[in-house]
């Protein structure tokens, strides 16, 4: 199975939903994909992500104006891409003081409407303590940051990987049995890495 890459598909190999919107950006090949790019297709991919049903898509679609809808978008892009950066940073150092993060992060989710999830720091570790109703941009945002609080308070970091394919970026938790898994997937990264392992012994053996 090649990646999805040339048609702009989002990719849902992450083990996580978390990771899966860090996903939603990935650079097969050298070249950016964006799946997220617009209004319509964030929409798409938070209800092929599980995150909204076709009721309340169409729910916000009624309720919000396209300009909305965009800038929800792009605030999803500008969140991703902080998120990552802590993220690559949690995974390799899971004990370090991540109080600015947890701040931003509990941010955004208390502007959600509802009942509302906090992520707090207790007896050296980061706990999720409890959200619904998906009415604007705020709440399609908390929805996010709810996912992103899942993953730093129920995986364990280290097994919260990036893909070790030459220039691959996509992230996915690690579920296999004895945690050896190093390719986002087997049929892609993983084959081209033993087809350039192969060739490099049949030139060292010429």
């Amino acid at each position: 199975m090649e990646l999805a890459a040339k048609d702009g598909e989002p990719l849902f190999i992450g083990s996580h939903v978390a990771l899966d919107f860090l996903n939603t950006v990935f650079s097969p090949a050298g070249e950016t994909v964006e799946t997220i790019g617009d209004g319509p297709s964030f929409l798409a991919w938070l209800t092929r992500a599980g995150l909204l049903t076709d009721a309340g898509a169409s729910r916000l679609k009624r309720r919000l104006n396209a300009e909305d809808i965009e800038a929800a978008a792009a605030e999803a892009r500008t969140f991703r891409a902080w998120v990552t950066t802590w993220v690559s940073r949690w995974s390799d150092a899971p004990n370090e003081d991540y109080n600015a993060e947890l701040r931003r992060l509990n941010g955004v989710l208390h502007k959600g409407s509802g009942h509302h999830r906090e992520v707090v720091s207790a007896n050296g570790r980061l706990q999720l303590v409890e959200r619904d109703s998906i009415d604007g941009v705020d709440d399609i945002l908390a929805l996010l940051a709810t996912q992103i609080a899942l993953l730093i308070t129920g995986e364990d970091p280290g097994l919260v990987r990036r893909c070790a394919g030459p220039g691959c970026t996509l992230w996915f938790v690690d579920r296999t049995k004895g945690h050896r898994r190093l390719f986002c997937s087997a049929a892609a990264c993983g084959n081209r890495a033993k087809v350039a392992a192969f060739r490099a012994r049949q030139k060292k053996g010429k």
